[in-house]
């Protein structure tokens, strides 16, 4: 119980922040997660092995592609938003790390910082990138879906905990993530789906399409639970970081979001935004 509150305490703090910075404006989310992935990236960059031809790299990453990708959310660039990261940021870590003349574990150094910068930034930013979407039914409102999103997601992971504790026997993944469970997964994910259907008033969707789409993103953000997970074994490490006391890393806290986030950015674009 004492970890269950642990958990629900921090859930509510990371929504309470959210919260804040919806209440300062467009401009708050946009720089609260911008700053969320310099974190993010930093935890996952320090548990990756870099040589000194990295060095440059590395702080392009930091210091001009957050930069730079989370302006073009504040400024509504959904186009080149799109495209930023995936394309030209991907492509320019490797011709950039080629350059730098280092050969030694050249493909894994740089997949590691492209898989850095698409979980941790690219991913990541689909959260304030709700408030760009133009919903008509739902006008001047994204903040209440930024906080939907946020809320059910984390909810989940909440959720899936108590009920894995209660009464999970057998494990998903028991390599990767002992804890999570076939009981914890089903359980969570239902009663995340069913807050998704009563939360439906602060989204454009009917209470059928809410609980539909928290679903998907529930199911999503499990999976980015997972993966970092396998990660951190990889590692051979327990957390991202220590700068929740007591419970991790930044990293740690929005791992679900790193994939619920796109997820849920482009089923509101592709069926409800114009």
């Amino acid at each position: 119980m004492t970890n269950v509150n642990t958990r629900i305490a921090a859930w509510w703090v990371m929504s309470a922040v959210v919260l804040a910075s919806l209440l300062i404006g467009p401009i708050g989310s946009v720089v609260l997660f911008g700053l969320l992935s310099f974190i993010a990236l930093r935890e996952f960059v320090t548990l990756m092995p870099t040589r000194r031809a990295d060095h440059r790299v590395l702080l392009a990453a930091f210091f001009v592609a957050i930069p730079l990708h989370y302006t073009l959310i504040a400024v509504e660039w959904y186009g080149l938003f799109a495209v930023l990261i995936p394309i030209g940021g991907l492509l320019s870590v490797a011709a950039a790390c080629a350059l730098a003349g280092d050969t030694e574990r050249f493909t894994e150094r740089v997949s590691e910082i492209q898989l850095g910068l698409i979980v941790c930034v690219y991913a990541v930013s689909h959260v304030p990138a709700l408030l760009m979407l133009r919903l008509p039914e739902h006008a001047g409102q994204n903040a209440k879906l930024l906080l939907f999103l946020v809320v059910v997601v984390e909810s989940s992971d909440v959720l899936q905990y108590i009920w894995g504790k209660s009464c999970g026997r057998r494990a998903i993944a028991p390599t990767v993530s002992p804890g999570k469970t076939v009981e914890g997964f089903l359980g969570g994910v239902a009663s995340a789906t069913l807050l998704g259907a009563v939360l439906s008033r602060l989204t454009p969707f009917d209470p059928w399409q809410a609980a539909a789409v928290s679903l998907i993103v529930t199911i999503a953000g499990f999976a980015g639970g997972l993966v970092m997970s396998a990660i951190k074994r990889d590692r051979g490490v327990k957390d991202f970081g220590t700068v929740i006391a007591g419970h991790g890393g930044v990293l740690d806290r929005i791992d679900s979001l790193c994939f619920a986030g796109p997820v849920f950015f482009h089923l509101t674009r592709y069926f409800f935004a114009v």
